[in-house]
């Protein structure tokens, strides 16, 4: 029996409670998004330098990877930008293996069980997720609605679609792929009892109190309170504790449930370090000739804790002009324009030229299709991007000086270094290998695009670096099975043009 089988067969129970209607659907989207999450894994089996294997061997159209026990895994050769799922069967001493769950067990690696179990709700909320498929919203339609056509998730985490604690009523309740309006509750706290960074809105006061937004899972399963009707309602974006709020900002929730590969908290420390984190963002954007801007976050509280905690950013529609409309990098594909390698490639020129000027001022964004977004004019080009999220963003002092800049006050120190290693890997790891790589869905359309931009970019170190070194990529597998090893660990995939 396969590994998924109970809870693919646990989904289709508390679906025919819930929602009957999504229960054949739901049938016959399993195998498609078993081949997605196998895929995924493959990808980390061939490239990941997982501790127990001994050796990879290309020979023909497939790969055979030697385990320390002696045994091999044999699958096709894997495009390590292909996003398409295309990975049926995996064989594994002698035994055929559609499952990846199934495929975890039967290796046997240290941690492998908790990672199967991860692995065996990915495959089941991903068929879930693709069961329920949004139509088209229309070329009008607000960003929330193309962020909601992204079903699919992380483009190549074999956890895309993980999401431990969530019941199937509650992944339909506030999925963004399935199209809910969740209402925020409010949360009021004494201003003595909170910190708080930049102006909290003032439709979010009452009198000595702020009214912190809290999202209804965090209510229910977390803080066990504030179950009254009291909020407002709003849309959920791909990171699911985001929602956008009808015609105002967007708000980041904690969510204390892990998901992909973190627990979507909110650290005391980057409430308190928002608001100087964002003044300093913004005032490098002028220097980017139009090129890109990034949201401002507008204010952020906490009581003290990380699970009632909140950021309410400005949306990204405030930098769209008459007729155009903005949309994230990874609901590409779902808005119809990266079919065209044209268009493609006047987007890869937009996108290096904003992130490698940024990483030569001294900031290495982390602009993966979820934090980079694009501005699209009425007849659809790329004009302008769009950057949100500075969480995650690496600043180099010692680059900012060089153009006569300082590192101001209330910058967290996790995030400042020097280390021209950390700084590429952020940077290229979420825009090459993550962002363009998954729209470009393929090695040789990959190589292709950066080789239009870097043709069209002035040399620099950086430049240089993306065209002659191997391209850095998160190891996510091995981050799932290294509970011991806290951060971002990194593997190395071959320059696009080499694969």
């Amino acid at each position: 029996m396969r590994r998924s089988a109970g809870e693919e067969n646990a989904v289709a129970r508390q679906l025919a409670a819930v929602r009957p209607a999504l229960v054949e659907p739901f049938g016959r989207a399993l195998p498609g998004a078993r081949a997605a999450v196998l895929s995924r894994l493959w990808r980390a089996l061939a490239f990941e330098p997982l501790p127990w294997i001994a050796g990879r061997e290309r020979t023909g159209d497939g790969l055979t990877v030697r385990l320390a026990d002696g045994r091999a895994v044999r699958g096709p050769d894997p495009d390590p930008f292909a996003v398409d799922g295309a990975v049926t069967q995996v064989g594994l001493a002698g035994a055929g293996y559609d499952d990846p769950a199934s495929l975890v067990d039967a290796l046997g690696v240290p941690h492998g069980g908790t990672f199967a179990a991860e692995l065996a709700g990915s495959v089941a909320s991903l068929a879930l997720s693709r069961a329920d498929r949004a139509p088209s919203p229309g070329v009008s339609a607000p960003v929330w609605a193309w962020e909601q056509r992204v079903v699919d998730g992380h483009p190549y985490h074999p956890g895309c679609r993980h999401r431990p604690g969530f019941s199937v009523a509650e992944e339909l309740a506030y999925a963004p792929e399935h199209r809910p309006v969740v209402r925020l509750r409010l949360a009021p706290v004494d201003r003595e009892d909170c910190l708080v960074s930049g102006e909290w809105p003032a439709e979010w006061r009452d009198g000595a109190r702020l009214l912190l937004p809290v999202h209804p899972w965090q209510a229910r399963h977390v803080l066990r309170r504030f179950h009254d009707a009291d909020g407002f309602a709003a849309h959920p974006l791909m990171a699911l504790r985001t929602l956008a709020v009808p015609g105002g900002p967007q708000v980041k929730t904690a969510l204390s449930t892990r998901l992909t590969s973190s627990v979507r908290d909110i650290s005391v420390g980057s409430v308190a370090s928002s608001s100087a984190v964002s003044a300093f963002a913004g005032s490098l954007t002028p220097r980017l000739e139009g090129l890109l801007h990034v949201t401002r976050t507008l204010g952020a509280a906490c009581d003290g804790t990380a699970d009632l905690a909140a950021v309410v950013r400005e949306s990204p529609e405030a930098y769209t002009g008459a007729g155009e409309r903005v949309l994230p990098v990874a609901a590409l594909e779902a808005s119809g324009p990266v079919a065209s390698p044209s268009w493609l490639g006047e987007f890869a020129v937009l996108a290096l030229r904003a992130g490698l000027r940024m990483l030569e001022l001294g900031v290495a964004l982390e602009a993966h299709g979820q934090n980079l977004l694009v501005v699209l004019s009425p007849d659809g080009r790329p004009v302008r991007l769009v950057y949100r999220d500075l969480a995650d963003i690496r600043v180099s002092p010692a680059r900012l000086a060089r153009h006569g800049l300082r590192l101001p006050e209330g910058v967290p120190a996790r995030i400042v270094t020097d280390d021209v290693t950390a700084l590429r890997r952020k940077l290229f790891g979420s825009l090459v290998a993550g962002a363009l790589g998954a729209a470009a869905g393929s090695a040789p359309v990959l190589a292709g695009l950066v080789r239009r931009a870097a043709a069209e970019l002035p040399s620099t170190p950086d430049r240089e670096a993306l065209l002659r070194d191997p391209l850095p990529v998160k190891a996510l597998t091995l981050m799932r099975l290294s509970p011991d090893r806290p951060g971002d660990l990194w593997t190395y995939l071959p320059r696009p043009s080499d694969v």
